[in-house]
């Protein structure tokens, strides 16, 4: 359960994190989209959606990523699954994958993010590690969360920036569309992996090799 509700306003100042132009992002995400697309949907208040999604109470286009392959397929295609009692491999759902691909892009520019990756990010927005590792039952109030900080780091946060739930040692990250600039994100000219053929899923199950996970038959 979230631990209190936001105070009225941060006591210290957010930790700012800048991501030079050039720095490249992985993402996961439909094949009907393109890499670059931000959500323009908010998710409900209360049922569905992400860990900082919009939602009616702020309304912004938003868009994941990672900074390695890695951390886009661990906080998507390894989202709470959990391990074999018996040792095997984690089986990664074949509709957890369909009609999804893995993308490159980079940053046309810099962009400035909130930290919220050590102790001390966390407690500059009065949170602990609960923010960024809170399971799905949670996201109705990490959510919450997210419009607070949102709110008292405006206009100059154009994200957030976080330890990846699934790959501690790599980081996830969320653009807000309200506050980054039209043309910040460029294709790398790296194909995108497509999970749908076969040179794809074998691309995916080297990147899953190491969670000891693979795609099911």
């Amino acid at each position: 359960m979230p631990n209190y509700r936001p105070p009225a306003a941060p006591e210290g100042t957010p930790a700012k994190a800048s991501l030079p132009a050039g720095t490249a992002l992985y993402r996961v995400h439909s094949a009907r989209r393109a890499a670059g697309s931000f959500n323009p949907v908010p998710s409900h208040c209360l049922y569905g959606g992400g860990r900082f999604d919009a939602t009616s109470c702020d309304p912004y286009g938003y868009l994941y990523a990672g900074l390695t392959p890695a951390a886009a397929v661990s906080e998507t295609v390894l989202h709470s699954l959990p391990f074999d009692p018996a040792g095997g491999a984690r089986l990664v759902p074949r509709a957890a994958v369909t009609g999804r691909r893995l993308s490159a892009l980079r940053l046309t520019e810099s962009v400035d993010v909130v930290a919220l990756v050590t102790g001390p990010d966390l407690a500059a927005v009065h949170q602990d590690g609960w923010l960024v590792q809170a399971e799905a039952r949670d996201y109705p109030y990490t959510r919450d969360w997210a419009h607070w900080i949102r709110g008292h780091t405006d206009p100059w946060a154009q994200g957030f920036l976080w330890s990846s739930k699934r790959e501690p040692g790599e980081r996830a990250l969320i653009l807000f569309a309200d506050r980054c600039p039209a043309g910040l994100l460029a294709a790398t000219g790296e194909a995108p992996v497509d999970f749908a053929t076969p040179e794809g899923r074998g691309v995916l199950d080297e990147i899953l090799l190491p969670y000891r996970a693979r795609l099911a038959p």
